[in-house]
């Protein structure tokens, strides 16, 4: 059929979405190998291999509609969502209404989801999904439809003000729709971002583990639906969605902006999150302009990089790490400031020496992404304030590595009953603000949580990489698959070797060079983080492995 089609074609399962088993196809050559692991794909996740093919169109933006039935056949539709912010297939970013449509397009795709549930007999709460080109807007072609709600319903809510669950269980009991089509509104714009348990900068492989810490961010139009709790065990075997943020304004610029501090606030402790690449993505130029299509995110992601630690957050972390500011008065409230802002003298790691004076605090401070050199943090107290002074430290070879340091004069301005790990701090006499840390050097403050350790090398150990290995080892916790080669066999650099499933999701591993290859892993095999799933014998290594 795929000729018939027309290439490119996308393959599709026919029992499911989220893009689970989804591949696209350009060359002809390529879809046999495509079909097996779409077949595969869609029988873990839907337990039915099979699939469809459609042709794929170039420039495209995902746009949906949603859309209401009762019983009674009356049908509604809420306007649209746009959804083209997306990789492998899966959202990220959605948003309503999309700022692609004017008002004549919105209603003639609206009118068309509807058409397409009353064709079927549609009722309850469903999706009507289109590819629009973004170039020609006026066109759009019926994808497929979601007869559920989906995760991005709540942007719909957000702007129209209707409960979408409560109608979907009222239209289930039998009820009449509450409304009719000239009763819906579309006010102002809300924006979605998808919180993962996946690694950004290494690729999007998905992470797990327990979750030590969480903190949501609150404040006026902002909404948080989140699937976790602290002390929760994330792991491979399910799709890696942890939570939802969800803002709304009476702009989208406006949107955009309250999801990017949204998203500062947002704090997940013990695994990796995808929280910083949705910063990333809701301030690139081209998403704050509405240029959007399918394929942005994929265009765009080798611009970023992780946030660097900003001077604040290593001298927060430099006064935490090192008992500063542990233990603060007894009843101590967010209005009244401490009585001692140093906090106990009896747990404070800062080298006290007595009668009320304490020894300058000193820690070489690291960013574990690397993203920056390490820093030497040194701080003193003086007049109810601590002076810190923040030095990167750098090699002999760095020489346009900035050599000045820089200083920051903290107060304590609150700390609340107490607390350890939470404190309203002021900055070079500036307002207080809220800032709180863990025990592993996990600090949240008003440039979002980054994590910081103290660094025992030296500059040049922070620079130092070690030669690439030719051992193939797993990226993530997951399962093993398929091993598409026999131990003994001959490969070369790119070849597949293993595939591994985690969170529904498959990740094939390849030789990194030629040689031999000795397989360590069978298929069903669980695998951890690290783990050695087969090496590859080079063939200087092979040859004296021989003699």
């Amino acid at each position: 059929a795929a000729d018939s089609v027309g290439f490119p074609v996308l393959i599709k399962p026919s029992a499911g979405g989220g893009g689970k088993g989804m591949h696209l196809v350009e060359e002809p050559e390529k879809l046999a190998s495509a079909l097996v692991s779409a077949r595969r794909e869609a029988a873990s996740s839907f337990g039915d291999d099979t699939l469809f093919l459609e042709h794929f169109v170039d420039t495209p933006r995902h746009i949906e509609v949603q859309i209401v039935a009762d019983s009674h056949g009356n049908v509604i539709h809420l306007g649209e969502r746009e959804c083209s912010l997306q990789r492998r297939h899966q959202k990220v970013i959605e948003e309503a209404p999309s700022a692609l449509l004017d008002e004549m397009t919105r209603q003639e795709i609206g009118e068309a989801a509807c058409d397409a549930a009353r064709a079927c007999g549609y009722c309850g709460a469903g999706t009507v999904e289109f590819i629009v080109s973004a170039k020609q807007p006026e066109r759009f072609f019926f994808m497929e439809m979601n007869t559920r709600l989906q995760v991005e319903h709540p942007v719909t809510e957000m702007v129209t003000g209707r409960d979408l669950v409560e109608w979907q269980i009222r239209v289930a009991r039998g009820e009449a729709l509450p409304i009719t089509q000239d009763d819906v509104q579309l006010n102002g714009h809300s924006v979605e971002a998808r919180v993962y348990a996946e690694d950004a900068a290494a690729g999007f492989l998905p992470t797990g583990g327990l979750i030590t810490g969480l903190s949501w961010p609150r404040g006026e139009r902002v909404r948080v639906d989140a699937g976790v709790v602290e002390g929760q065990e994330v792991s491979s075997d399910y799709d890696p969605m942890l939570a939802k943020i969800i803002t709304h304004a009476d702009t989208r610029e406006a949107a955009l902006e309250r999801l990017d501090q949204a998203l500062s606030h947002t704090r997940i402790e013990g695994l990796t999150t995808n929280i910083d690449f949705n910063r990333f993505l809701v301030t690139r130029p081209e998403v704050v302009a509405g240029d959007l299509h399918t394929g942005l995110l994929d265009s765009i992601v080798e611009d970023f990089e992780p946030r660097e630690v900003p001077a604040d957050t290593f001298a927060v972390a430099l006064l935490h790490l090192a008992g500063a500011l542990a233990g603060g008065a007894e009843g101590a409230s967010e209005t009244k400031p401490t009585a001692s802002p140093l906090g106990s003298v009896w747990t404070a790691r800062d080298g006290w020496r007595g009668a009320g004076h304490r020894a300058p605090l000193r820690l070489v401070l690291a960013d574990p992404s690397g993203v920056a050199a390490p820093v030497e943090a040194r701080a003193e107290y003086n007049d109810g304030s601590w002076e810190v002074q923040l030095t990167p430290l750098t090699s002999g070879d760095d020489e346009d590595a900035p050599v000045q340091p820089e200083t920051r004069s903290i107060q304590v301005v609150a700390n609340p009953q107490g607390s350890a790990t939470e404190w309203r701090l002021s900055f070079d006499g500036g307002s207080a603000e809220k800032w709180s840390a863990t025990a592993n050097g996990s600090i949240t403050g008003p440039h979002g949580t980054h994590v910081v350790e103290v660094f025992s090398g030296t500059a040049n150990d922070a620079e130092a990489s070690s030669e690439e290995s030719p051992d193939i080892l797993s990226p993530m916790p997951g399962t093993v698959i398929a091993v598409e080669v026999a131990d003994g066999d001959e490969v070369t650099e790119g070849q597949p070797v293993i595939v591994i499933e985690a969170m529904k999701m498959e990740h094939t591993l390849e030789a990194t060079c030629g040689g031999r290859v000795k397989i360590n892993a069978t298929v069903g095999q669980k695998v951890g983080t690290g783990e050695v799933l087969a090496e590859v014998i080079v063939a200087d290594s092979a040859d004296t492995a021989d003699s």
